[in-house]
């Protein structure tokens, strides 16, 4: 009879240790986090991304000196939704969209700047291009024009007006 106690004894320690065990993995607790909040605060949010602050726009901006403007163009229209404030952001994604011939995108791009930079050299130089790819020349050049007016130092439209005064010397083929 002491050994049937004992293997009793032995047999409901077990069962007892089991229904423990049991207990630590109850559905009642799986919604619990470690601090008392709810176990959803620990799930994965895949559908928010987290950005630098310039890490798509400086990407943007290398692809674009790469010449890859396919990608730049990707990069730049996430960046305007994640930065939709960003001026840089909006300036890449309109020379992006223009050089990939979307120029309903970068037009709506440009709307976007003539509130945020409008009447700056960059801004006419920039939507001057825009008009130059698209084959209106004087638009083109109105544009530039704006931009030499407002720095005539800057370079870059000096070089589009000579670009200018290029394609009306030569033919297009």
């Amino acid at each position: 009879m002491e050994m049937s106690r004992s293997k009793t004894r032995r047999v409901t320690l077990l069962l007892t240790g089991v229904l423990l065990l049991a207990g630590c993995q109850s559905d009642a607790l799986d919604d619990v986090a470690a601090f008392g909040d709810s176990a959803k605060t620990l799930n994965d949010d895949s559908a928010v991304a987290f950005y630098k602050d310039d890490e798509l726009v400086t990407t943007g901006k290398l692809q674009f000196q790469e010449k890859n403007y396919g990608k730049s163009y990707a990069i730049y229209k996430k960046a305007v939704e994640v930065y939709p404030r960003d001026p840089a952001a909006w300036l890449g994604f309109a020379a992006s969209s223009d050089m990939v011939g979307r120029f309903d995108s970068s037009d709506r791009a440009y709307v976007q700047l003539s509130k945020m930079i409008g009447g700056t050299a960059v801004y006419y130089n920039n939507i001057g291009y825009s008009h130059l790819l698209r084959g209106d020349l004087p638009g083109a050049r109105t544009y530039f024009l704006k931009a030499y007016e407002i720095d005539p130092s800057n370079e870059t439209t000096a070089k589009n007006l000579e670009l200018m005064k290029n394609s009306v010397k030569y033919a297009q083929r």
